[in-house]
């Protein structure tokens, strides 16, 4: 077999390597002809191999390069790698208890590493230094397939605990150990062959930790400035440090409570400290008398709608009375809607909205007048108007909810002291350990997949085809604002996932193999066999969880 010849279509051009060629000498071949790095093959349509897999037969393969998604995603995973090996050689593996990979930052991970090991810019020059060393001497990223057993007695020997309560739960017999020199590890996804491609990032003390600061895939070799983001960053941390006090700080330790544990408890615990923030911040609205308008804004599938409804019965507690008001209803006339680059009508922008009438119709009503709000008929594309007006007592508060809502442009006509501005998003505080992350847009899609489902009878496919078109929205629409918050809000719920599992499951097997969302529905399949399932009978009417999965006791 290793003399036999094959025939290998690479951009249109047939070349014959000997089987047992590996795509990364391939594509040592064909660099030259991209821009990017190349990190990942396709092979066929549908086979997504590392560089290192060897060449078996005929075949036209393609490759994927830091400016694609997944290339992107494997390329910052293969950085945590290094990163991790690097800081236990300057440290000393004995020096270190652990080192953690929290969330995001900017464009980058917020890091803690636990030990002896004081932080200081020295060291972490040292660990920059380290890791550019590696990639200097291209240091091989080698991959072996062992017994789930085996992996389980070598976590516990390398003190990788969280790993070994990981793969207590496994079902599969073989687990991939990625290795640098005498290094270790274990991570969910693809990695790249060797260290060499690892060269653009930087490294930032901040907080109790540093940041890993690295490229966007719009521009993979550029390492933009460190721009942190206060507010949001406190939030983030405050989620882990809940997590760490309930003792769920990794999917190992959620299954740990699942099996061992009462989970009703375990349910309500969560709810509880929710209801708690909600009511907290229903309380500062009500302590700042000129309040008149609540603007809530989040990115999709937040749970924004479940969260203005149970802000407004924390608020009615407080003596207040909230009317709430969706920005979407101010959706110009459909044919006057903008379209994209491709002539999609383009919903996400600010132009969709009819700014003039929205802050027309607010200022009416804080000047006390009657106003008859309208109500977007998403059928007919047209406006209609409600059967009854609305005037503000002295008492009442509106509470408005939309994507543009933190946009100083949507309500540039109002006073900034009548104005109390909430974000909202689910930010997964649980790691699947303590080097893999959960990233925050996973646990976006994967409600939006179960709502769209059950609500608009949406394909697991269909959802999974917008969601780049959904981001870039965000990116454009809302990020950019958040900061502009009054408080921020998390509505993801430590336990969800597990019953999420059960409703994303079955649509994400409904995917065609032969579709272009297949390879994404694939990753979030094996994602869930991290996870012990439960059932939706404890999760309480009033959760923002229902939602998504029905069965709430508000109308959304």
């Amino acid at each position: 077999m290793g003399e036999e010849n094959c025939r290998v279509s690479v951009n249109g051009a047939i070349r014959e390597y000997k089987a047992g060629t590996t795509y990364q000498a391939i594509a040592e071949e064909f660099q030259s002809c991209y821009e990017h790095q190349i990190v990942l093959v396709f092979v066929g349509k549908y086979r997504l191999q590392e560089l290192r897999k060897q060449v078996e037969g005929d075949c036209e393969i393609r490759f994927i390069t830091t400016a694609d998604t997944i290339g992107h995603a494997t390329y910052k995973r293969s950085m945590c790698f290094l990163l991790v090996k690097a800081v236990h050689d300057v440290a000393g593996h004995d020096r270190i208890e652990r080192v953690r990979i929290h969330f995001s930052v900017d464009k980058g991970y917020y890091c803690t590493v636990e030990g002896e090991v004081e932080l200081t810019e020295e060291f972490l020059e040292k660990v920059s230094c380290r890791m550019r060393e590696l990639a200097e001497e291209k240091m091989k990223i080698d991959k072996r397939s062992i017994h789930t057993d085996d992996a389980i007695e070598m976590f516990h020997r390398h003190g990788m605990y969280d790993k070994e309560r990981l793969f207590r739960y496994r079902r599969v017999s073989k687990v991939n150990i990625y290795s640098m020199n005498e290094f270790e590890d274990y991570y969910y996804g693809y990695m790249v062959p060797d260290a060499g491609c690892l060269k653009y990032f930087s490294l930032h003390l901040y907080d109790e930790g540093f940041v890993i600061q690295m490229p966007a895939k719009e521009q993979p070799e550029v390492v933009p400035e460190f721009k942190p983001s206060p507010k949001l960053f406190h939030v983030l941390k405050e989620s882990v440090l809940w997590g760490d006090c309930q003792d769920i700080e990794t999917v190992g330790a959620l299954n740990d409570m699942i099996t061992q544990s009462d989970m009703r408890e375990v349910v309500l615990v969560q709810e509880a400290h929710q209801e708690r923030q909600i009511g907290e911040i229903a309380k500062q609205i009500a302590d700042r008398k000129n309040t008149r308008f609540v603007l809530i804004a989040g990115p999709s599938s937040s749970g924004k709608t479940t969260f203005s409804h149970r802000l407004s019965i924390q608020l009615l507690a407080n003596g207040l009375k909230p009317h709430p008001i969706a920005v979407d209803n101010y959706f110009v006339d459909r044919e006057k809607t903008p379209r994209d680059k491709d002539g999609n009508y383009n919903f996400e922008c600010l132009e969709a909205i009819d700014i003039e009438k929205f802050n027309e119709d607010m200022k009416a009503l804080m000047d006390g007048k009657e106003v008859w709000l309208p109500v977007f008929d998403f059928k007919s594309g047209k406006r209609k108007y409600e059967n009854h007006p609305t005037k503000l007592g002295a008492q009442d508060i509106l509470v408005i909810e939309g994507i543009h809502c933190l946009n100083p442009k949507l309500t540039e006509m109002m006073e900034d002291e009548s104005k109390f501005k909430i974000y909202i998003s689910a930010l997964t505080q649980l790691n699947v350990d303590e080097h893999n992350r959960i990233p925050t847009t996973d646990g976006r899609l994967i409600r939006r997949i179960v709502r769209d489902a059950r609500t608009r009878g949406a394909s697991a496919s269909r959802t999974i085809s917008m969601w780049p078109s959904v981001r870039k929205g965000e990116e454009e629409n809302i990020f950019p604002f958040q900061e502009h918050a009054d408080v921020m809000f998390n509505s993801s719920l430590l336990y969800e996932l597990a019953v999420l599992k059960q409703y994303v499951e079955p649509l994400l097997f409904g995917v065609e193999k032969e579709s272009e969302e297949f390879l994404e529905a694939k990753r979030l399949l094996k994602f869930f066999d991290y996870f012990v399932g439960i059932g939706s009978e404890y999760v309480p009417t009033n959760s923002l969880l229902r939602e998504f999965i029905g069965g709430g006791c508000f109308n959304v």
